[in-house]
């Protein structure tokens, strides 16, 4: 299963799909977007994470929290 979750990377997190049994910061499938949670910065691949939702990715919380603000979820 995939999950659409946040890996740190310096002082911003990737938003990237990646396998449930990898380790946080174990290897991705793709990268689709970064925040930048001092900035409050947000950039998104909107039609990868598209993609990735209706082959069956689960967002996490967090990420789920950050698509609905940028209204890519409903």
């Amino acid at each position: 299963m995939v999950k659409l979750r946040l890996k740190r990377c310096g002082r911003k997190q990737r938003i990237v799909a990646i396998d449930v049994r990898s380790r946080r910061e174990g290897r991705d499938l793709q990268k689709v977007g970064f925040y930048d949670p001092i900035k409050n910065q947000t950039y998104l691949n909107v039609p990868a994470i598209l993609y990735f939702l209706e082959k069956g990715a689960q967002p996490t919380g967090t990420v789920q929290d950050i698509l609905k603000k940028a209204e890519v979820l409903p």
